[in-house]
């Protein structure tokens, strides 16, 4: 049973932080002398278990280098040295916020707002949270934050939702799940969410204020 909360759980990088830099992985497929092609699929296919908190960052990127043919001893400092370039460099590529989201996300639980609480519900290794905690302090405004490498669970995997519902402890049909991606969305659904595929900030709006049981305006 829902309850007369209204919990809006953002996604956060295509949503209110933008997608991976463009030129990034080039840049670091160069770092590693493999091909971009390679490269990138070597670092999506290694991707999950790290995402899900499975994974270190320097088992991460072993895997990555591995299914590259490059070998790697993390105990040699010349290979440690190059996984932690590495490392950095991805960090810094899914660094932007889309400011314009984050000032929207914040408005939304102004006074007077039918929204009672935001969320953030996010993809990202534990070692990239940690980075963009120290480097965003609105996301320690929000009601709730969970990151997949810190709760052990990746979207679109059910166990991703739950987490926000307990920990909320709230109902899945007090929150609207917002994502850029249709596939998460569906899940969040499944589970008992609402939910919005993202295309933007204005469509995002009106979704909300249909949402919402009374239509005061969300942005001004």
């Amino acid at each position: 049973m829902p309850t007369d909360r209204h919990i809006v759980l953002f996604d956060l990088f295509g949503v209110i932080a933008r997608h991976q830099r463009p030129g990034a992985l080039a840049k670091m497929a160069a770092r590693c002398h493999a091909p971009t092609d390679a490269f990138s699929t070597a670092y999506w296919a290694c991707r999950p278990p790290y995402d899900a908190g499975r994974q270190s960052a320097p088992e991460y990127w072993t895997a990555v280098l591995r299914s590259l043919s490059v070998d790697v001893d993390v105990g040699l400092d010349v290979e440690a040295d190059t996984i932690e370039e590495l490392r950095l460099a991805d960090i810094d590529s899914w660094s932007r916020v889309d400011n314009r989201m984050v000032a929207y996300a914040q408005s939304l639980r102004q006074p007077l707002r039918a929204v009672t609480e935001v969320a953030l519900l996010s993809n990202i290794p534990s070692d990239h949270a940690d980075a963009f905690l120290a480097a965003q302090p609105w996301l320690h405004t929000l009601d709730h934050v969970a990151f997949s490498g810190k709760i052990k669970a990746a979207k679109p995997a059910p166990a991703a939702f739950h987490h926000c519902v307990i920990a909320m402890r709230a109902a899945p049909a007090d929150f609207l799940f917002v994502d850029d991606r249709e596939e998460n969305v569906r899940a969040a659904q499944a589970v008992g969410m609402n939910g919005h595929v993202f295309t933007g900030r204005d469509e995002l709006a009106a979704a909300i204020d249909t949402w919402l049981p009374t239509r005061r305006p969300t942005w001004k």
